[in-house]
């Protein structure tokens, strides 16, 4: 699957968000934007309030019921729900020596930002190549989403790990009997 730099380390961006461990840390959130701190201009500050905290949360709970729906229109209503915490105000930059677009106001507060990108980018995704892109890990044990970038869109697990242990797991399972 081929698709543009920006908008593929976009839908990357919702991804880790949506797997992002927030088990019963307050400040997860914070330190899920400093350590994607390279999408923020740097003045741009990257505190949370826990209001706001809470707000990266359901949109990080809303990218993971766009990528675990069953049907189109299931993603397509969870997706439209996304898009409305959007707050598009795209723009032309080269900052990084490409000429690429960005979703969101450069002096937006870091959550409109991370919001918007996430939204737009998972919507071009699913808009260009299909909702069936997205989805969760085989593995047992895992419930981490990915979107699928293989030529045959064959994908079953969130990463290379899971994958082999799911393997290990099944010669294993074959051996014993």
């Amino acid at each position: 699957m081929d698709y543009d730099t920006y908008g593929s380390n976009a839908v990357e961006l919702a991804i880790d968000l949506a797997n992002a461990d927030r088990a019963g840390d307050p400040g997860w959130a914070e330190a899920f934007l400093r350590s994607h701190d390279e999408w923020f201009p740097v003045e741009t500050p990257l505190e949370l309030t826990p209001a706001e905290a809470r707000r990266a949360a359901a949109t990080a709970d809303l990218v993971r019921a766009v990528a675990l729906a069953g049907t189109q229109d299931d993603v397509i209503a969870r997706l439209n729900e996304l898009l409305t915490l959007a707050r598009p105000h795209p723009y032309a930059t080269d900052h990084d020596g490409e000429l690429h677009l960005h979703y969101a106001r450069p002096d937006a507060p870091a959550l409109e930002q991370l919001t918007t990108t996430v939204a737009m980018g998972l919507s071009q995704v699913v808009a260009q190549h299909g909702w069936q892109r997205l989805g969760a890990c085989s593995a047992e044990g895992c419930d981490d989403v990915y979107v699928d970038t293989s030529r045959n869109a064959s994908r079953r697990y969130c990463s290379n790990t899971c994958a082999s242990r799911s393997t290990v797991a099944a010669y294993r399972a074959r051996r014993r009997v």
